[in-house]
């Protein structure tokens, strides 16, 4: 369970880091960076990013530019947020594949909702 001051700061860096990456994706036409979640750790030194990347399929290739640009994605947030924290917290990015697995989930219902009907069809035909 986080406490009051763990979620105060996870929203702030949340909203600080979905900024930062909406000013630097906007240079990168197609692709769209979005902060799925913060979770900041009970002593506020490091905040577990989780970020949703679409399309999908670069998902990777810009986890790892971010990783290797972390440093720097830091120290952005730090000006952002120095009047608020003391400290920035250390940032882990992880990617969001939920969205991935809802989609994943829909497409076997959709086969699955495809197979019955034509079970259905099957069945309903008259013996004669």
């Amino acid at each position: 369970m986080d406490t009051t001051r763990q979620q105060k700061i996870s929203r702030l860096v949340q909203k600080e880091l979905s900024e930062i990456f909406r000013r630097e994706t906007s240079k990168t036409r197609g692709t769209l960076v979005t902060v799925s979640s913060v979770r900041v750790s009970p002593d506020l030194s490091v905040a577990n990013v989780r970020l949703s990347i679409f399309p999908s399929e670069n998902a990777q290739a810009i986890m790892d530019n971010i990783n290797q640009s972390e440093r720097s994605i830091r120290h952005q947030l730090a000006q952002q947020v120095r009047y608020q924290l003391r400290r920035c917290p250390e940032l882990k990015f992880h990617i969001d594949d939920s969205l991935d697995y809802i989609d994943h989930i829909d497409e076997l219902l959709a086969k699955d909702k495809g197979a019955h009907k034509d079970d259905d069809k099957e069945n309903d035909t008259p013996n004669p």
